[in-house]
């Protein structure tokens, strides 16, 4: 199963053309695919429907989107409000069905004179060939570290809790006839994978609250239940790579639970990409019960 989170900045390119399309053939091999800076309605990308645009690329993979900056877009005539919003967030595309999906807003830093939007983390309960899987797709804050600090702990408590609180809906009801239960409980499984844009380098407090301390002459200390950086499972250092031409280190990434590390096979990042101001990160990994993998 192969597994792509890509910073898209809502389809302009590093060589300052806006083309969604190209975005889309640039993961297109991938089963999995998170994606974040994906805007509706926005001037700046036409007043596209990008997610529409980048579903109808990507016809073969099932889509979720979650917007975190949400705005009044709609277009007011004689007859009728024809409603439009005015939105930015992140997607996730699987060729697989997506059982249920969640989107939660992360903490805000109100800064008065430097940009800084509401931000989140969109949840997709996958039913892959392995069994059910746990996706996210992120964007942290680019300010500093105290924004981004609290935005972690956030996340951890979200991804922590889910398997606790069951299915986007779980249990009976007294009055089956009520129309409450119409197909089985979806599931919320242990498995997870963590993907996207979160504007920390492998060196920083944020990557060591995400994956543990690293204490020599031990190496990094992960928790049985925490994350894992996949580049490194792959055999990569972690301080090698680059997801951003402009920083001489990675930023984005994707994390799988620790179960899921030993599943690891290989990861890449595309750098010879040329639709966004980042590169796509890849990840490949296989279970011995993988279908069709």
């Amino acid at each position: 199963m192969r597994i792509a989170t890509y910073n898209i900045q809502y389809g302009l390119g590093s060589d300052g053309n806006y083309d969604l399309a190209r975005i889309a053939s640039e993961v297109a091999d991938a089963d999995i695919i998170g994606l974040q800076e994906v805007d509706r309605f926005w001037k700046r990308s036409g007043m596209v429907d990008s997610p529409a645009v980048l579903a109808d690329h990507l016809s073969q993979h099932h889509f979720v989107y979650g917007a975190n900056l949400d705005m009044n877009a709609d277009l007011i005539d004689a007859e009728r409000i024809n409603h439009r919003r005015k939105q930015f967030g992140t997607m996730i595309l699987s060729r697989y069905p997506i059982l249920s999906s969640r989107n939660f807003p992360l903490p805000k830093w109100g800064d008065r004179t430097h940009h800084s939007i509401q931000q989140g983390i969109l949840e997709a309960v996958i039913d892959a060939p392995t069994g059910p899987l746990r996706a996210y797709s992120v964007h942290l804050s680019h300010l500093s570290p105290s924004t981004r600090l609290p935005q972690i702990e956030a996340m951890k408590a979200i991804l922590s809790r889910a398997p606790e609180e069951g299915g986007a809906w779980c249990g009976g009801h007294p009055e089956p006839e009520s129309g409450w239960i119409e197909e089985e409980e979806p599931p919320m499984p242990d498995d997870v994978v963590v993907m996207g844009d979160f504007n920390f380098r492998p060196d920083s407090a944020e990557y060591e609250a995400l994956v543990g301390t690293f204490a020599p002459p031990f190496g990094r200390l992960t928790n049985r239940r925490g994350l894992v950086d996949s580049w490194v499972a792959a055999g990569h250092d972690e301080m090698s790579g680059t997801t951003h031409p402009a920083q001489p280190a990675r930023i984005d990434y994707i994390f799988v639970s620790a179960g899921l590390a030993p599943a690891v096979v290989s990861s890449e990042i595309n750098d010879r990409a040329l639709g966004s101001d980042h590169f796509p990160v890849f990840l490949d990994i296989f279970r011995d019960n993988m279908k069709g993998a």
